[in-house]
């Protein structure tokens, strides 16, 4: 089996057809899914659809675009919502200076409370990064001496240095379909230093679809691609980078039911 660690799934781009969307995935081999949380003023829509269906699940947190409309939300709201038993980690939270949207300091602020709401639910941190790696290694390494947390560099496209400290901090490090585009060879060249048992791979569904589909809606069921040319960087089998992430996933996202081995080893049945 394969799991898609971070899609969208609530997001109107699935709306029509998410109960098809669902089953392509699940037919390719992708048996469980995430769908992330951006605004947690919006956990109830995205918790519906992880009660819709029995292998989804999914997070609460604010990203870090968001944040303007949640500097009220504390850290005991997104732990009240994190007990719900289909929340499986905290996030996306982070910061994001590619854009700007929102002040740098008012994403701090925002980020730090997520955090602080992994260290007390235990749950894993989806961390989003983009053009900030200096802060971001300076809040991370900060945040980690009041208390440890597990965390995600999600999408990861950010610079050797961060996947480095990431690394050093116990974090997992989840590829996208950037992975797979011609021009991210310093992507996959950092794909390939990370410990095997610290890789995940994800879509970001509805973004970043992976060749032959880019420009495309994305799709959990087009994890596949991704795992293929992370294969293909490591330099091992498709069957082989399956299992690694999927072990991978159930040892950071452990309030998720272990899969049975027969269906962790079950193979897909139909071609995406």
């Amino acid at each position: 089996m394969l799991v898609d660690s971070h899609c969208h799934l609530d997001f109107p781009d699935f709306a029509e057809e998410l109960d098809d969307v669902v089953a392509r995935a699940e037919n390719a081999g992708v048996r469980r899914m995430v769908t992330i949380c951006t605004r947690v003023r919006k956990f109830e829509q995205i918790h519906a659809v992880a009660q819709r269906f029995e292998n989804v699940y999914c997070s609460v947190g604010t990203h870090p675009l968001n944040t303007g409309e949640e500097l009220d939300i504390t850290t005991q709201m997104i732990v009240d919502h994190a007990q719900n038993e289909k929340v499986v980690a905290i996030g996306e939270a982070g910061l994001d200076y590619f854009y700007d949207k929102d002040p740098r300091e008012q994403q701090q602020q925002v980020f730090r409370t997520n955090i602080a709401a992994a260290r007390e639910t235990g749950l894993p941190l989806v961390i989003h990064a983009r053009a900030a790696d200096d802060d971001m290694i300076a809040i991370l390494q900060d945040e980690m001496k009041k208390g440890v947390f597990c965390a995600i560099l999600h999408c990861f496209s950010s610079t050797q240095k961060l996947a480095n400290v990431g690394v050093e901090l116990g974090f997992y490090v989840s590829f996208s379909g950037i992975l797979t585009f011609k021009n991210s060879q310093e992507i996959r060249d950092i794909a390939s230093t990370v410990p095997h048992e610290r890789l995940l791979v994800e879509t970001d569904a509805p973004y970043l679809a992976p060749p032959p589909f880019r420009g495309k809606r994305n799709e959990p069921s087009y994890t596949v691609h991704t795992a293929k040319v992370l294969a293909e960087t490591l330099g091992k089998s498709e069957e082989e980078v399956w299992q690694q992430t999927s072990q991978n996933f159930f040892t950071l996202f452990s309030k998720m039911p272990k899969p049975t081995a027969e269906e962790f080893l079950k193979p897909p049945h139909l071609e995406v």
